[in-house]
């Protein structure tokens, strides 16, 4: 066998970033044989994760973290890569997404998902008129003036939004939302939108002081 040292270069695929790897051993050789250098390197790794609530990336670490001698306890690599992504839009909360434009084809959404989306809103509840879904929330407020506010309230938020309800001012102090898409004879992701937006709206200086803020 030759003589001198031959240089090996393991590149190691790592399926699994959690899986941590043994310590290196010195490799003993037999008398007589050609010296070994045997060097390992660790690939850069980017894990993505697509799920419900997105993948929020990497951060660096907190001082008091650097103080505790954490970087020691735990698996980690110099050279790995960090990959910091924007949340997709599934992570964010209704009030966060914007409205899209509604194709009259779309068809609406099922009642299942109705009932799994309606708990993500305070104060509504799913009405079935005639085969058609329906999103419905009454406000009781301390009089007439109170309940125009509320009217007005509920206008400039919907306006920016370019999704609009059916807004009825009933009695001189109550007031009524109905929320669907009538284009496609349902419930569209934008109805849930707008209701959740319209539960951000301060109502605290316009219901009587003895009652919630929404009734039904």
């Amino acid at each position: 066998m030759a003589t001198g040292s031959l240089n090996l270069n393991l590149n190691l695929l790592v399926l699994n970033p959690t899986v941590a790897f043994p310590a290196a051993r010195p490799t003993v050789w037999p008398a007589g044989a050609a010296s070994v250098t045997v060097s390992r390197r660790l690939p850069s790794v980017r894990a993505t994760v697509d799920d419900f609530l997105g993948d929020f990336g990497a951060r660096d670490p907190f001082p008091a973290e650097l103080e505790s001698g954490f970087g020691e306890k735990v698996l980690g690599y110099g050279n790995t890569e960090h990959k910091i992504l924007i949340p997709n839009i599934s992570a964010l909360s209704l009030s966060q997404q914007d409205c899209a434009p509604i194709s009259p084809l779309q068809p609406p959404i099922s009642k299942d998902d109705a009932q799994t989306l309606v708990r993500k809103v305070v104060g509504w509840r799913l009405v079935d008129e005639e085969g058609a879904l329906k999103l419905k929330c009454l406000w009781k407020l301390r009089d007439f003036k109170c309940g125009v506010e509320l009217i007005n309230r509920i206008s400039k938020v919907t306006e920016a939004a370019g999704h609009f309800p059916n807004i009825y001012l009933e009695q001189p102090n109550q007031v009524r939302a109905e929320l669907w898409t009538a284009s496609i004879g349902g419930l569209s992701m934008n109805d849930f939108i707008v209701a959740s937006k319209i539960d951000e709206i301060k109502t605290s200086d316009l219901v009587p002081r003895k009652y919630k803020s929404r009734v039904g």
